[in-house]
C-alpha cells in the first residue's frame, strides 16, 4: 500500500460520508435559518423554538433520503469487499 493509495482511500471515505450527510445537514442550516428570522420579526427568544423544528426537519429528511443513503452505503461497501484482494498486494 502506498501513501497515494491510503489518502485517496481516506479521500473517498470522507467524501461519502459528506454526500451521505449533505440532505440532514441542509435542510438543517434552511430551517434554522428560517427559525431565525421569524424569531427576529418577532423577538422571541426561546431555545425550544429553534431546537425541535430543525430536529423535526432532520428526522423528516433521514425518511425521505434513507433509499438513497442506503444505496450509497451498500454501493461503498460493495466497492470495498470487491477489491479487497487489490488492497492487500
Amino acid at each position: 500500500m502506498t501513501p497515494e493509495f491510503i489518502v485517496g482511500f481516506a479521500r473517498q471515505a470522507i467524501e461519502t460520508t459528506l454526500t451521505i450527510a449533505l440532505p440532514m445537514l441542509g435542510i438543517g442550516m434552511i430551517v434554522g435559518i428560517v427559525v431565525s428570522v421569524i424569531q427576529a420579526a418577532t423577538q422571541i427568544q426561546e431555545m425550544t423554538l429553534t431546537m425541535v423544528p430543525k430536529i423535526v426537519a432532520i428526522f423528516l429528511a433521514l425518511l425521505i433520503s434513507f433509499p438513497w443513503i442506503m444505496d450509497k452505503m451498500v454501493t461503498y461497501t460493495r466497492e470495498i469487499f470487491l477489491n479487497l484482494p487489490n488492497y492487500i498486494k
